[in-house]
C-alpha cells in the first residue's frame, strides 16, 4: 500500500522532465542505479538517483516558459489573464504544494503503517510503547524538510504545457506542447502516422481516442460516419489532447512498403552553395498537398528546363531533411552526378537554369534505406562523400526517436574538407552524449571501420556512389558485420 501512495511517472515522461535521454533513463535501470516497475520509475527514487541534477539548468522548466499556449484568444489571454509567464510560476507553485501534500500523506501513511505493524504481534504493546512511537513517528513526518526543486511539482507544471500520448498498438510515445496539433507532434517526435492533406480534408489522419480527451484547433470539412463517431475517432490534424495522459488508436508505417506513391508540385524555397561542388536545395510543398516519406528515402524530382528539345528533365535524390518536416524537402546536389538519368538535372541547378519559386514535380517516395526502429542496437552511420544526404535524413530521425543507445558517424571524402557540412555534425557530437563524429579520408576508412570491435553489434548504414560502397561494404562484413545490419544505399 505505501508503495501505491508514491508519484510514478512514465519513462518517457520522467526523461522528459529531466531534459534527458530516454535513451540514459533506460541505462540507470539496466545498471541497477533506478528502480522500475512496469515501465515507470517513482519520482522519489529518481530525484535521488539525480541529486546533483539542478532542473532548471535541466532546460525542462525554461522549456515550459517558453511554449505558447494559443488555444487562448488573444484578447481574453491580454485582458484578463496574467502573463504566460506568471501562470507557470503559480502552476508551479501549486505544484509544489501538491507535491508536499502528497510527501506529507506518504510519511503519515508509513506512520499508521508501523502502529498497525506492532499492533499486530502477539504482545500487546504498552499504552507508553506507542506515544512513543507516535510522538517519534509525528517528528519525522513534520520535520522532513522538502528536496530543492522536487521533481513531483515540476511534473504537475509540465502536464499543463505537455500532454503525454501513447500511440496504440505500437506503444510509442511523444508529447504535446501547448496547443500543437496531434499529427504535427507525432511527426516532431519521428512517428509515421498515416495522412495525407494534412488540413482536415481527407481523413487519412484518422485515429481512436482510447483513453484522455482531445479538441479541436483547427476547422475540418471531413465527415465521420456514424460508427466512428460511436468508435470516438478523430483527426490528428485537426484536434490537441485536452487530458494530460491521452492514448490513442493509429494508423502507422512501419515498412516502406506502407507509404503509398505520391506526386506533389512544390517550389523552389531557397538555394545554396554547400560547397564547390555540393548544392542544398530547399522545396516547399503546398498546405494541402505534402510528402509522407520515411527518413532515407529517395524521390525523383522534375523541370520543364528548355534543354535542346525542350522536354522535361528528372533526377533521383535521396531527402535530406526528416519526415518531422514534411513541408519542407532538403537535397544535396552534387555538381558532377555519375548517374547518367540525374546528371541533367543537377546540371541545371549549378547553371542557374533553376531558380527560386520554380516548380519542381516530386514524385515518390522510393527505396527501403531506412531505419529498424524496433531495434534495439547501436547506429553507424558511414557517409561516402554526398552519400551524407539520406544519412543526415536518418540521423534526424534517429535524434527524433530517441530509441538509439548510441550514435557514431563517419563521415569519408577523397578531398580535404569534403565534408560540407562538418559544423553540423560538430553540433550533435557536442549536444548529444551518445554521439560522436569522425571525419576520414576515403583510403583511411577501410582500416577504421575494421578495426571498430562494436561493429557486429550494431546496426550499420553505409552510403555513397554505387562504384565505392561496395569495397567498404565487404570490409564491414569481414569486420563481422551480420549481412541482416548492414543497410547499404548505393547512390
Amino acid at each position: 500500500m505505501l508503495a501505491a501512495m508514491s508519484q510514478w511517472l512514465t519513462l518517457s515522461r520522467a526523461a522528459h522532465l529531466l531534459g534527458i535521454s530516454r535513451v540514459a533513463l533506460q541505462r540507470r535501470i539496466r545498471d541497477g542505479e533506478l528502480a522500475s516497475f512496469d515501465g515507470m520509475v517513482d519520482a522519489t527514487d529518481l530525484q535521488r538517483a539525480w541529486p546533483q541534477l539542478d532542473l532548471d539548468d535541466s532546460g525542462s522548466f525554461e522549456k515550459t516558459r517558453a511554449i505558447r499556449e494559443d488555444a487562448f484568444a488573444r484578447r481574453l489571454r491580454e485582458r484578463v489573464l496574467p502573463t504566460q509567464e506568471t501562470l507557470a510560476q503559480r502552476i508551479f507553485v501549486q505544484g509544489q504544494e501538491l507535491a508536499e501534500l502528497q510527501r506529507t500523506l506518504t510519511r503519515y501513511h508509513a506512520l499508521f503503517a508501523a502502529l498497525r505493524a506492532r499492533l499486530d504481534q502477539p504482545q500487546v504493546p504498552a499504552p507508553a510503547e506507542l506515544a512513543a512511537l507516535l510522538d517519534d513517528g509525528l517528528a519525522r513526518a513534520l520535520s522532513e524538510p522538502p528536496p530543492p526543486r522536487d521533481v513531483g511539482a515540476l511534473d504537475a507544471m509540465l502536464r499543463v504545457m505537455s500532454a503525454h500520448v501513447t500511440v496504440k498498438p505500437s506503444g510509442r510515445e511523444f508529447f504535446v506542447e501547448g496547443s500543437e496539433t496531434l499529427l504535427k507532434a507525432a511527426l516532431r517526435a519521428g512517428l509515421a502516422p498515416n495522412y495525407g492533406c494534412g488540413n482536415g480534408n481527407c481523413g487519412l489522419c484518422k485515429a481512436r481516442v482510447v483513453a484522455g480527451e482531445t479538441r479541436d484547433v483547427s476547422p475540418s470539412d471531413y465527415r465521420f460516419s456514424e460508427a466512428e463517431k460511436a468508435q470516438n475517432h478523430v483527426l490528428m490534424c485537426s484536434c490537441t489532447a485536452l487530458s494530460s495522459d491521452l492514448t490513442l488508436e493509429v494508423l502507422e508505417a512501419g515498412a516502406p512498403e506502407d507509404i503509398p506513391e505520391q506526386r506533389v508540385v512544390a517550389k523552389v524555397r531557397r538555394i545554396d552553395a554547400l560547397g564547390a561542388d555540393v548544392m542544398r536545395l530547399h522545396l516547399q510543398t503546398p498546405r494541402s498537398n505534402r510528402l509522407r516519406f520515411l527518413a532515407g528515402q529517395r524521390v525523383t524530382l522534375g523541370i520543364r528546363a528548355g534543354i535542346r528539345d525542350g522536354s522535361d528533365v528528372h533526377g533521383e535524390f535521396s531527402v535530406a531533411s526528416c519526415p518531422c518536416d514534411d513541408r519542407n524537402l532538403i537535397f544535396h546536389i552534387a555538381r558532377n552526378d555519375h548517374r547518367a538519368a540525374s546528371a541533367d538535372f543537377s546540371a541545371c541547378l549549378f547553371d542557374g537554369r533553376i531558380r527560386l519559386a520554380d516548380d519542381v514535380s516530386v514524385w515518390g517516395p522510393w527505396g527501403t534505406f531506412v531505419l529498424e526502429n524496433s531495434s534495439p542496437r547501436p547506429l553507424v552511420f558511414i557517409a561516402l562523400e554526398d552519400g551524407f544526404a539520406p544519412i543526415n535524413s536518418l540521423i534526424e530521425h534517429a535524434i527524433a526517436v530517441d530509441a538509439a543507445e548510441s550514435i557514431t558517424l563517419y563521415w569519408a571524402s577523397a578531398q580535404v574538407g569534403g565534408q560540407y557540412l562538418p559544423n553540423q555534425c560538430r553540433a550533435w557530437a557536442e549536444a548529444l552524449d551518445e554521439f560522436s563524429y569522425r571525419a576520414l579520408g576515403v583510403e583511411e576508412l577501410p582500416a577504421v571501420v575494421g578495426a571498430n570491435a562494436a561493429l557486429a553489434g550494431s546496426d550499420v548504414y553505409l552510403a555513397g556512389a554505387a562504384q565505392s560502397v561496395g569495397p567498404i561494404a565487404e570490409a564491414l562484413l569481414a569486420a563481422g558485420v551480420p549481412p541482416a545490419q548492414l543497410h547499404v544505399e548505393p547512390l
